[in-house]
């Protein structure tokens, strides 16, 4: 009897180590190396962070970028906040771990003082975050690089339209200068192009810098609209190809979120097009 148990224990450590196997075989081009592709909540900020995590579950992504301010949901009381007290923390992590969807980042986000910027970097410390996606005053960027190495926390600093302070590379990079390897940059490509940047551009000033990015595409500026809104990915202006190319010669490791603002409602069908446009152009390029 114990020498049947024993081959039946070995067949299932052989069938469980060739699935591995298998689901390794099956990563994509681009998982292989090192881009995650996730979603920015905000791209569902109609909806609550658990929609937002279902959404994501649904379209195949394995990462999510919180923002602060979104309803918890069903069950969970408040919004997303680096606030919020330990159980809510645990419901949180909880429902995003039932789902197979890691929060792996936060923002974007401006703390009012050093208290603030502490009680940030602890909750993504508790919450297992890996990048704090903000937009510091200049005044704070020396605390909050000792805080990214003191608890381990790679910062992204995001480049929202004038007049936040990083709208443009050369702004960002001024003021930076001197701070360690933890504080780098959360590359938003549309706001660029809005700002009349050319985005491929942008990120070789960034080189060795880029933390993360907002990925998206826009549409053509239209004479008497004031908005270019996003579009699905490959039918705007920005040059894709010319953007994950400058990544790869730079060998970026990090995250590309999804931050897909329009069709707020319906925007799942759209989003599957852009995943699936990601994959045939990193299939092609890395």
């Amino acid at each position: 009897m114990a020498i049947k148990e024993l081959v039946v224990k070995c067949i299932l450590i052989v069938f469980s180590f060739a699935l591995s196997l298998n689901g390794a075989a099956q990563k994509s081009h681009f998982e292989k190396a090192g881009w995650k592709l996730g979603v920015q909540s905000y791209t569902f900020h109609k909806f609550t962070f658990q929609e937002a995590v279902d959404k994501a579950q649904q379209l195949g992504l394995k990462y999510i970028e919180v923002y602060y301010g979104q309803p918890l949901g069903e069950g969970m009381e408040g919004t997303m906040d680096f606030r919020m007290d330990k159980n809510t923390r645990k419901q949180v992590l909880k429902y995003a771990k039932s789902k197979k969807v890691k929060i792996v980042a936060s923002g974007v986000v401006i703390c009012k003082d050093e208290q603030e910027w502490e009680q940030l970097f602890r909750f993504a410390d508790a919450m297992g975050i890996e990048i704090i996606t903000c937009e510091p005053e200049y005044k704070h960027l020396k605390y909050v690089d000792s805080l990214a190495n003191k608890y381990k926390i790679d910062v992204a600093i995001h480049n929202h339209p004038k007049p936040s302070n990083y709208w443009n590379p050369d702004m960002f990079l001024e003021a930076v200068e001197g701070l360690s390897p933890r504080i780098g940059a959360c590359a938003d490509v549309g706001h660029w192009e809005r700002m009349g940047l050319d985005a491929v551009e942008c990120l070789k000033k960034l080189d060795g810098r880029v933390k993360a990015l907002h990925f998206k595409d826009i549409k053509e500026k239209v004479e008497g609209e004031a908005e270019q809104h996003d579009v699905i990915w490959g039918t705007g202006i920005l040059d894709i190809n010319g953007m994950l190319t400058e990544l790869k010669r730079q060998n970026f490791e990090g995250l590309f979120s999804i931050e897909y603002e329009h069709n707020w409602y319906n925007s799942v069908p759209d989003i599957e097009k852009n995943i699936s446009y990601f994959t045939d152009m990193t299939n092609k390029i890395l």
